[in-house]
C-alpha cells in the first residue's frame, strides 16, 4: 500500500455531505487515482520540457 494522498477526513465529510458512507478501501482506491492523474501530468509536463506542473497537464 502507497502514502495515502487524500485528506480521509475531508472525503469522508463530502461523501457524508451526499447522504452517503466511506468504507475504508475507497479512500485508497481515491487516493491511487489521483496518484494515477498526478504520475499522467507529470509526464505531460516533461513531455512539455517544463518543471512545473500547471492545471492544463491535468
Amino acid at each position: 500500500m502507497s502514502e495515502v494522498l487524500v485528506v480521509a477526513s475531508k472525503v469522508k465529510a463530502y461523501i457524508k455531505s451526499k447522504g452517503c458512507n466511506t468504507s475504508a478501501e475507497s479512500i485508497e482506491e481515491i487516493s491511487s487515482r489521483v496518484r494515477h492523474i498526478l504520475d499522467m501530468a507529470i509526464k505531460r509536463t516533461s513531455a512539455n520540457g517544463r518543471k512545473t506542473v500547471k492545471a492544463q497537464d491535468i
